[in-house]
């Protein structure tokens, strides 16, 4: 039986493994979204950035939490976060479930829902969804809601909690570091360098590179190891040296042998001065 939740409400989970599934209706305008998840230790704050399970880091060292990725279902689109419940470490006590739109505003996705799974049970329907309505519609970031311990066993929470700063702002809230200087610093080495030249930053090491071939002169082809003698017949040698290279639109080289019986004109002046 699948409970449809409301806001604050709570369901038990008698499972091994969690599949949480974010879905939303795709369309014209409608940001994509994604799912990440932040282990939270007893002072509900992550005991380090390794915590932070998300599209740069999409599995927790532990192997107990990780992004199955996206994928289309029927007229949706889904991002999945999965949860091994039974092997999850001592010193974690809830398993954020989050969604984030990559700084546009939650009004823009329709239909945004998380659904709970038995991973273990193959087509199975849902344990609990929650159909999440953003409280302002500006939110970029949102708790869908949480995997909490309760005594020896896990429960769901459906939140639906916002962050108008997004991702970065809601993991900054609950203990995740972000090294503002060394972010602005990446990005201006990448807005630094020319893509037209490879110049690296101001400052950064540099290896001397290789001279590139010369380049054609003024679009013309550049000569080959022989070149045709610009109309006239060229020796036999020279055309097997050359092979089929182009006299640049003369007509191109005689192979035959040359005639025996031919004589060149008398040399010398051609007109005697008075």
């Amino acid at each position: 039986m699948t409970h449809a939740m409301q806001k604050g409400s709570n369901v038990p989970l008698e499972v091994t493994t969690v599949r949480a599934v974010l879905r939303w209706t795709p369309g014209q305008g409608v940001p994509d979204v994604d799912a990440s998840a932040l282990l939270l230790g007893p002072d509900g704050r992550v005991r380090s950035d390794e915590d932070f399970v998300f599209y740069n880091q999409p599995r927790h060292p532990s192997g107990t939490v990780w992004r199955l990725g996206k994928k289309r279902v029927a007229d949706a689109l889904t991002d999945t976060v999965q949860t091994d419940l039974a092997g999850t470490e001592s010193g974690v006590g809830r398993v954020l479930l989050v969604a984030s739109a990559d700084g546009v505003a939650f009004d823009r996705v329709r239909d945004l829902s998380v659904l709970i799974y038995d991973a273990a049970v193959a087509d199975a329907e849902p344990l609990a969804v929650f159909e999440i309505t953003p409280e302002t519609g500006q939110e970029t970031a949102l708790i869908c809601g949480e995997l909490y311990r309760r005594g020896e066993g896990w429960k769901f929470r459906a939140l639906g909690e916002g962050y108008s700063n997004g991702l970065k702002g809601l993991a900054t809230d609950f203990g995740i570091s972000v090294d503002e200087s060394e972010e602005a610093e990446g990005q201006r080495s990448a807005a630094t360098a020319s893509p037209a030249t490879g110049a690296a930053p101001a400052g950064a090491p540099t290896t001397a590179q290789p001279l590139p071939p010369e380049q054609p002169t003024q679009g013309y082809p550049q000569p080959a190891a022989a070149q045709p003698a610009y109309g006239y017949p060229q020796h036999p040698s020279a055309v097997a040296t050359a092979g089929a290279a182009s006299g640049y639109g003369y007509p191109q080289p005689v192979t035959q042998a040359p005639d025996p019986d031919f004589r060149l004109p008398p040399q010398g002046p051609q007109f005697i001065g008075r």
